[in-house]
């Protein structure tokens, strides 16, 4: 006999599926084959490092070497020897004291907003930061005042409303969190005139810099680099592996006194399971390589440039690039959608932004300017985009 519907505790579940499919806003898997014949440029692989021979030599030796998983919290039989190496020439090539590595980059930003922030503290955050940092600020059980995107005058704003001074005057402490490099659009944060508001009134900066590093500052090494802000005693930093380092992972980077308190307070390191070793050695790879071959970061800038100017030339919406990401507008999300399709049937992988990951009314596609693309390649995606956009 069928159970009453009345009393089925998931019939919630159908409404908003419901509603999701009226909005044109289903979101589904699609398993892709090891080789695929598209033309990639959804992925994050910023770097082309992903299947590099060094790279996946490297994790499956570390697997072999290592074993498979990494057996325990970190605090346990998860930190091996080479998490340790990884940290450190992380911490070397970025700048920094000291560097945690995380299994994942959003486990690396729930970890750092929600051990430095508590109820005693205010966190400052930008409308555009990533839900990884969003989820942060809401574990925290700070005070969390959300200020216009990328507007270092209403940090400034809430940090003087809140009457902190320099050097440990009054008020609660402050913390001012923001992504580097915007992940839809790819606009970077103002971090300089960020780093000067926050050393004014005592506040700390903490910066997502995923899509940054690999491809922003000296050689890669990142955006926060580049803004002549690394080693600073205020700022941490946090990134994640698995884009231009193509492996898996995150890492937390800052002063030495930080990583030592979260490796005793943070949640999402003391109660998870570490980083498997093939995914370390992935990264320290990838690391090395971009250390002997910086060359590869300034591609990918040249790549993202190249991509917004023929697309800006063929009448297209498209935001100028910061870093490797390069977004361009569609009218609604249903014509992203059918976008996006259209352009994978014609030998072409694009990403497809859309409601909730973006505000309403600005679905668009978002490209990855990988450095190993060819100029034929580049020549290629722009056709194919061009020749798929909507009418209207």
């Amino acid at each position: 006999m069928a159970e009453d519907r009345q009393d089925d505790p998931f019939e919630w579940i159908d409404a908003q599926a419901e509603r999701r499919a009226r909005a044109g806003l289903v979101r589904r898997l699609s398993p892709r084959p090891a080789d695929s014949p598209l033309l990639d440029l959804a992925s994050n692989d910023y770097l082309g490092l992903a299947r590099h021979p060094q790279v996946t030599a490297a994790a499956a030796e570390a697997a072999r070497h290592w074993g498979a998983g990494a057996t325990g919290s970190r605090l346990v039989t998860g930190s091996t020897e080479l998490h340790a190496a990884l940290e450190q020439e992380l911490a070397a090539f970025c700048g920094f004291e000291a560097a945690l590595v995380f299994s994942s980059g959003y486990a690396a930003n729930l970890a750092v907003v929600s051990a430095l922030g508590d109820r005693d503290a205010l966190v400052v955050s930008d409308a555009g930061n990533h839900a990884s940092l969003i989820d942060g600020c809401r574990l925290s059980r700070a005070e969390v005042e959300v200020v216009p995107h990328a507007d270092p005058a209403a940090v400034r704003k809430v940090l003087d409303a809140e009457g902190r001074e320099p050097a440990g005057g009054r008020g609660r402490r402050a913390l001012v969190v923001t992504d580097s490099v915007f992940s839809v659009d790819g606009d970077a944060a103002p971090l300089p005139a960020l780093a000067a508001a926050c050393r004014s009134h005592g506040a700390a900066l903490v910066v997502d810099d995923a899509h940054g590093l690999g491809v922003l500052g000296e050689g890669g090494r990142g955006a926060v680099h580049a803004a002549g802000l690394a080693g600073a005693p205020q700022v941490v930093v946090t990134a994640t592996l698995s884009k231009s380092l193509g492996s898996q992972g995150g890492v937390v980077l800052g002063p030495a006194r930080v990583i030592e308190h979260l490796v005793n307070a943070a949640r999402t390191f003391i109660f998870d399971t570490g980083l498997n070793p093939a995914a370390v050695g992935a990264a320290l790879a990838s690391l090395r390589l971009l250390a002997r071959e910086p060359e590869r970061a300034a591609r990918a800038r040249t790549v993202a440039t190249a991509l917004h100017g023929r697309l800006t030339a063929a009448g297209l919406a498209a935001v100028r690039p910061d870093a490797a990401v390069v977004s361009v507008r569609a009218p609604s999300p249903e014509q992203a959608v059918r976008w996006a399709a259209d352009c994978r049937a014609a030998g072409l992988l694009v990403g497809c932004f859309r409601p909730p990951s973006v505000p309403d009314g600005i679905s668009r596609l978002r490209l990855t300017a990988r450095a190993d693309l060819t100029d034929e390649q580049i020549e290629q995606a722009v056709g194919v985009i061009v020749e798929t956009a909507p009418t209207a």
